[in-house]
């Protein structure tokens, strides 16, 4: 990487703006990794990679596969809000593994190991019950064998389980601290730092809160490290939920989430010290987080990151990590080589319905997706197309019928907030007769905290003048689906199955 170290004297947060809640990172030697809820999206648990702290690239999934039950392939059910959610990774020293740790459904408890972060991954074991909102750690310093320990709990309950010497079952667990009732905790993080053992579960959603002990079991202590701080993101809530980390070179930083809705929850970054008696301390700019910190000191990357912005043409056989699929693909209804082709693969007229959606995280504070079709195989009834994909969704879409085709903008795409089941499959505002084999279509998302925010839709023939098409779309500011929008593309079958699209390339820009 050339160029001046570090590159600026500061950063500013948040340090991605794309919804990645729920962090938890590690270090590795030089290398940071993140993991964060992915929800109903596939594959799951997203993993990032960064040696600064500051820049982000996505690496892989810990979660191949959601092959939980047959709804996650949008068979007899779906599962929106369900999937991969506050789960844990860790790397154990004493085998070289990475270890993820998940509870799904509020069941069972499921464990992913691999040799790296890029993968492979592989599901190891189940443990029949929940470790909810779990962290996991590996304790060098009180065991030659390094035994590996979960903090999990909610409602104001946490308790820890000390896994087997493999890391892969439990042998004992025992609640070690509660609130009575008074509020609630959840989202446990787990570490050993001179000689303590240190449990961080966020007040949710307003609070982080630090249990201290000299004993894995207890008894704990406790101290607010976050109650109702401003964020940086103005509009954004009060950010929690996150991961205490040291470097290399022995700062501490805290890596929490901020509330952003509609899109979603962002990741922030600030210094901590440690108070003489053994309590960290964020540190505060005017009484509240910075929006900006000295750049962590830390040594040159090896290369630049990843940018999250650019063309992608698909080139290659393999779909890079940044993507994930709307539920499991129906993988024999897909493939790539020189662009990705989208066999139907539902007959509906439901997009909540409709397998084989591939999804990109939008980017704030605003961005603009672009995506060309060759839509010269779509049969009639099909529906190809770019969402702005939530639990409330509009997108803009090529119809294509025996006589004709257009290019339509729907809205007005709704679920329930109980059940997740579909209670609008919206409604065409506006469509234009197109009769070109390959259209551009285009979505700009304004994803800024706060009501009003608006996507726009346009579409293209030549991919250089841009037409737009239909109403500005009012973004759904709701919390309860969790994930904030994302850019959907689409291909689903109304009449029959049969007709395909391919995407020849994908634009994400940022102003």
């Amino acid at each position: 990487m050339s160029g001046p170290w570090p590159p600026s004297a500061t950063f500013s947060n948040p340090i991605l703006w794309q919804d990645l809640p729920d962090d938890e990172i590690i270090r590795v030697d030089d290398v940071f990794y993140y993991t964060a809820s992915n929800m109903h999206y596939s594959p799951g648990a997203p993993i990032l990679r960064s040696w600064d702290l500051v820049n982000w690239e996505y690496v892989g999934h810990a979660v191949p596969v959601l092959d939980f039950s047959s709804k996650y392939d949008l068979s007899g059910g779906q599962a929106y809000i369900k999937g991969t959610w506050a789960s844990s990774l860790h790397y154990r020293k004493s085998n070289k593994t990475f270890y993820f740790l998940g509870c799904i459904e509020f069941g069972k408890t499921y464990i992913y190991t691999a040799p790296a972060a890029e993968g492979p991954w592989q599901k190891k074991s189940t443990i029949n019950n929940c470790y909810y909102d779990a962290g996991m750690m590996a304790d060098y310093d009180d065991s030659a064998d390094d035994t590996m320990y979960v903090a999990f709990g909610g409602g104001g309950d946490i308790s820890v389980a000390q896994l087997s010497a493999d890391g892969l079952s439990q042998v004992k667990t025992q609640q070690v601290y509660t609130t009575n009732g008074a509020y609630s905790l959840e989202g446990s993080h787990f570490f050993k730092y001179k000689g303590s053992y240190y449990i961080t579960p966020t007040r949710p959603a307003d609070g982080e809160f630090v249990l201290k002990s000299s004993n894995v079991w207890g008894p704990y202590t406790s101290k607010a490290l976050i109650d109702k701080t401003k964020g940086p993101v103005a509009g954004g809530g009060t950010p929690h939920q996150g991961s205490l980390i040291q470097t290399q070179k022995g700062a501490w930083y805290y890596m929490g989430f901020q509330d952003a809705y509609p899109g979603g929850r962002i990741p922030v970054l600030a210094p901590v010290t440690w108070s003489a008696d053994g309590w960290p301390n964020r540190q505060l700019v005017n009484n509240a987080w910075g929006g900006s910190y000295p750049y962590p000191d830390l040594p040159r990357p090896p290369r630049a990151t990843k940018p999250h912005t650019g063309t992608e043409t698909f080139s290659g056989t393999t779909l890079a990590p940044e993507w994930e699929w709307n539920h499991n693909p129906d993988n024999t209804k897909w493939s790539i080589n020189d662009g990705v082709t989208l066999k139907t693969a539902t007959v509906t007229a439901d997009l909540y319905a409709a397998r084989n959606t591939l999804t990109r995280r939008s980017i704030g504070p605003e961005s603009t997706s672009t995506v060309q079709l060759d839509i010269s195989a779509m049969k009639d009834g099909d529906i190809a197309g770019l969402a702005l994909l939530k639990h409330a969704s509009a997108y803009v879409a090529v119809k294509k019928s025996a006589a004709s085709s257009k290019v339509a903008m729907v809205n007005g795409l709704t679920m329930n907030t109980s059940t997740w089941a579909t209670t609008s499959t919206g409604t065409e505002a506006a469509s234009s007769p197109i009769s070109s084999s390959t259209i551009w279509l285009r979505v700009t998302a304004d994803v800024r905290p706060g009501a009003g925010r608006q996507g726009k839709f346009s579409f293209s023939t030549d991919g250089v003048t841009f037409t737009s098409i239909g109403p500005a779309y009012t973004l759904n500011t709701d919390w309860q689906f969790f994930p904030g929008y994302r850019y959907g593309i689409f291909n689903f079958a109304t009449t029959a199955l049969g007709g395909s699209v391919t995407v020849k390339s994908f634009q994400l820009t940022v102003p």
